[in-house]
């Protein structure tokens, strides 16, 4: 009798400083950062600091900088956190994302969702 493994991402956002902790306990909430097996581990993430940039649209709303008329706002650095978290099950998945946009302050919170192969 063939099983059916259940489906793991990981699922990768980056967030400014301020706004981390709020970040992964929405995604917590919804299912993520916990890992299967004998141990019951929850809330499991990675984290690293880096630098994240852009430069806002002219009808954009960024929450860091401003935009202006013409082609845009000026070209904005900031401090960013990656984090990365183990989701089980696409349900999990698509529900962390959700709560990732909730919880994030930007506009348009910059995430990927990696879909991991069991070999």
């Amino acid at each position: 009798m063939a099983t059916t493994a259940v489906k793991k991402f990981t699922l990768i956002f980056y967030a400014p400083p301020s706004a981390v902790a709020a970040c992964k306990a929405a995604v917590f909430a919804a299912g993520a950062g916990r890992y299967p097996g004998p141990g019951n581990y929850t809330e499991c993430a990675w984290t690293a600091v880096g630098t994240g940039q852009f430069r806002p649209g002219a009808t954009a709303n960024p929450h860091i900088g401003t935009a202006d008329s013409g082609d845009g706002g000026k070209l904005e650095e900031t401090p960013e956190v990656r984090v990365e978290t183990l989701c089980v099950g696409e349900d999990v998945a698509r529900g962390a994302v959700a709560a990732l946009k909730g919880a994030h302050p930007y506009e348009e919170p910059a995430y990927h969702v990696i879909k991991i192969e069991d070999f």
